[in-house]
């Protein structure tokens, strides 16, 4: 196996915080606000495609185009996770990005509930696609030091596509602005201007100096760093020592299974932390419109009003404890968001069943579960991104996202047909699941944890 030796890595690692960091995390993590205007237009719209007048949809078939949106994500994730490792980072942004564009603007114009099917799961697929290619791309230019509070303001952002989508709703679901029939193909359809605009941004991000390095580009990778420093205003310094590298290349699919093996452990905190958020947030988020619709009398039109300040908590969740994540470490935070999170939707779950909430104090709990459950499920990806060479980095991702939304793909399905029984006591079942996913994962964090807060990529893989 060749080995070359360089200094780029350290050079990365070291950079202040620039304007050339917030330009890349803008037009990658673009990504996470797509994502959360999707589901959020699918979840705000959900009570306006049971109408006649749109698709006439029943619940069970909202909650199923959900799943096709999901397991959209599962397909397109394993296969431009593999690409992205071959291929690179920069290359699948342009791909996956126009993938989604094409799809949710289609889904606009669906005329049936098969096309619509069809055209969620081909919008997953760009969106799962950008998850893997872009997870490591920000992993692998983000200085260590400041990498875990970057990952969790990131996926985080989330939240500001599903504020965004509830507000889209609330004005395009207002049957005196915008006739009923037309009102949610519009919905979809500046979704898709949104990630035009972002398509001609991705252009400058280089591609990883990291990934050029795996495939023995040596020059083009200290050229590409010495472009990065200077866009960051920060070229004028001394080199670091270089470090050794293996020239790998992509990985094998022979090499990611004894990559797993070997690394047992890790994959399994990855596997866990995954599956337990994947299946509370869709469990909760996909049928939110649904369960203020049938069980508080919330008027379609008026979903978007309670998604506001539930996507606000779920913002502010990453954004404030982030730094407590490089600060008190991984090993402390992770159990701990994980576990309270999941204290409280059983509290909450048990509150609903026994008809102590209303609409406005419904909506102020999730706030409450979904402060801690946000900066968790933002961990996860942190860890499966952070704890794998940057050979099998892309793909570990996908596999990891694939197994969390699988799980959770089955969710919007289940819980579309609670709310379909009428019954509070079949919803509280649900969220009992789901609550006990994530204090099981907290568990297995705080047994298989890493303390990777600080370290170089290079040191946590080798």
């Amino acid at each position: 196996m060749e080995r070359v030796r360089s200094n780029v890595p350290p050079r990365l690692d070291r950079l202040d915080w620039s304007r050339w960091h917030a330009r890349v995390i803008v037009a990658l993590g673009i990504t996470w606000i797509l994502d959360g205007l999707e589901a959020s237009l699918v979840a705000n719209l959900g009570p306006a495609l049971e109408d006649p007048r749109t698709l006439g949809l029943r619940a069970a078939q909202v909650g199923l185009a959900s799943s096709a949106y999901l397991v959209g994500q599962v397909a397109g994730a394993l296969v431009f996770g593999r690409l992205t490792d071959s291929y690179g980072r920069k290359r699948l942004f342009l791909v996956t990005l126009g993938l989604y564009l094409g799809a949710t603007a289609a889904s606009g114009a669906a005329p049936s509930f098969a096309a619509f099917l069809v055209l969620r799961f081909f919008a997953g697929a760009g969106i799962g696609g950008e998850y893997s290619a872009i997870n490591s791309a920000i992993d692998e230019l983000v200085p260590a030091r400041l990498r875990g509070r970057v990952d969790l303001a990131i996926n985080g952002s989330y939240w500001i596509g599903v504020g965004a989508g509830a507000l889209l709703t609330l004005f395009l679901l207002d049957p005196a602005r915008v006739p009923v029939a037309l009102g949610w193909r519009f919905a979809f359809g500046l979704g898709a201007v949104l990630g035009l605009v972002i398509l001609f941004v991705r252009r400058e991000v280089p591609e990883s100096p990291r990934w050029l390095l795996l495939h023995g580009r040596v020059d083009e990778a200290d050229d590409t760093m010495t472009a990065i420093e200077r866009a960051a205003g920060q070229g004028e310094r001394e080199r670091p020592a270089p470090v050794e590298l293996h020239v790998t290349g992509a990985a094998s699919l022979r090499r990611l299974v004894e990559t797993l093996v070997r690394h047992k452990r890790r994959a399994l905190l990855g596997v866990v932390l995954m599956l337990s958020q994947a299946f509370l947030y869709n469990a909760i988020f996909f049928s939110y419109g649904l369960v203020l619709h049938a069980f508080d009398g919330v008027a379609p039109d008026r979903v978007g009003l309670y998604m506001l300040p539930f996507a606000t908590g779920n913002f502010a969740g990453p954004l404030v404890l982030g730094r407590l994540f490089d600060h008190w470490g991984r090993r402390a935070m992770i159990p701990a968001t994980y576990a309270i999170s999941g204290a409280l939707l059983a509290l909450t779950g048990v509150a609903f069943a026994l008809g102590w909430l209303d609409a406005t104090t419904q909506t102020l709990s999730w706030c409450a579960v979904f402060f801690f459950a946000s900066a968790a499920a933002s961990s996860a990806y942190l860890t499966v991104s952070e704890l794998f060479g940057v050979d099998v980095r892309g793909m570990v991702i996908a596999i990891f996202y694939s197994c969390g939304t699988l799980a959770g793909a089955a969710a919007p399905l289940l819980f579309g047909r609670f709310v379909d029984s009428n019954d509070r006591w079949k919803l509280l079942e649900g969220y009992v699941i789901a609550a006990a996913l994530m204090l099981a994962a907290a568990a297995v964090a705080r047994v298989y944890g890493v303390a990777s807060e600080g370290r170089s990529l290079e040191e946590l893989s080798a």
